[in-house]
């Protein structure tokens, strides 16, 4: 992004919110609190998706966030729907939300910007390009990291500067600081708590300085949903399946990966279904007409092959029926 005003393109036309929404009306919470919220939106926002089931602690969290300018850390297991969650509050204020992968690659340069050689009136010349961070920070937006707790410790310090609510941030190769936007918001999501991995899942977690975990305004947890809960978003998810049948079979899905769960927790396995995995299951089952190919398919060989059987036999217990060997053919139609 160009320095230029004129040419800086804005995550939305208004530069402040102009309503209010009901969070019992637009979420389904039992809370009479309004939030404020954009009468139009931009090419920024999320679009919105109806089958989402927002959790109550979660979503508080966020919209006081969004209401208040809190800065906020959703920690929970894979899956589980955390950057999601961000992305369709956002949707429904109208607020626009950048999500930012903060894999190895992401570089102090790609966060903060880097001089480039541009035309202008047919002779180049070096001029400085904002990058993600200096770009959002002065815009009525919404900026989530996701993994960050897999963040470089460079990275990790470059984002320490704007995580107090008044935070400015310097740019030295330009001797300009930055003021962030009244209507800046700032989201992060994380599999740990900030300790590093210690159940083996995520490898290439980091420890986070506990200073700037201290900068971090609202820190909540989202983990799998209540049984019901989870099989009622799949149903929705995949409509085909919402009949007698389909729900059974939508039922005994959730009730396997809820046993991989207590599984993983005793430490009998090392492999967990969330609930994206159940959905892309069902999704499956439904591409090759197989309920059981699908789930060989999608989770029983991600397995150890030394735990395959005790994932089989959670099959076995919640369909009624052995797990077919490989060789099965499937027609696709």
């Amino acid at each position: 992004m160009s320095t230029d005003t004129e040419e800086r393109v804005k995550a939305h036309p208004l530069d402040a919110p102009d309503t209010e929404v009901s969070v019992r009306e637009t979420f389904g919470l039992d809370s009479d609190i309004k939030v404020p919220a954009f009468s139009e939106g931009s090419d920024y926002v999320p679009d919105i998706d109806d089958t989402y089931l927002f959790d109550h602690d979660t979503t508080m969290a966020i919209l006081a966030g969004f209401s208040h300018n809190r800065r906020v850390l959703i920690q929970g297991y894979h899956g589980t729907g955390k950057s999601t969650h961000v992305e369709q509050v956002a949707a429904r204020l109208n607020w626009p939300c950048v999500r930012v992968n903060l894999d190895s690659h992401i570089s102090r340069i790609d966060l903060i910007g880097k001089d480039a050689i541009v035309l202008k009136d047919g002779k180049q010349v070096t001029e400085f390009r904002e990058g993600i961070l200096p770009w959002a920070l002065q815009q009525p937006c919404a900026l989530c990291f996701d993994e960050y707790d897999a963040g470089r410790p460079d990275v990790m310090f470059v984002i320490q500067r704007i995580l107090e609510v008044e935070g400015k941030m310097t740019l030295l190769d330009q001797s300009k600081v930055i003021r962030s936007h009244k209507f800046f918001r700032l989201f992060a999501t994380a599999n740990t708590i900030g300790l590093g991995d210690t159940t083996g899942l995520y490898h290439g977690t980091q420890q986070i300085n506990q200073g700037q975990m201290d900068r971090w305004n609202i820190v909540t947890s989202l983990n799998y949903l209540p049984h019901d809960d989870e099989k009622e978003i799949i149903v929705a998810k995949v409509p085909n399946w919402n009949n007698d049948d389909g729900r059974k079979t939508i039922e005994a899905m959730v009730a396997c990966a809820d046993l991989s769960r207590s599984g993983f927790i005793n430490g009998d396995i090392s492999t967990v279904m969330s609930p994206r995995t159940v959905l892309t299951w069902a999704e499956n089952a439904e591409i090759f007409d197989d309920v059981a190919f699908a789930f060989r398919c999608t989770f029983l060989n991600k397995c150890d092959e030394t735990e395959r059987p005790i994932v089989a036999e959670y099959y076995q217990r919640c369909f009624g029926a052995e797990l077919p060997e490989t060789g099965v053919q499937v027609q696709i139609t």
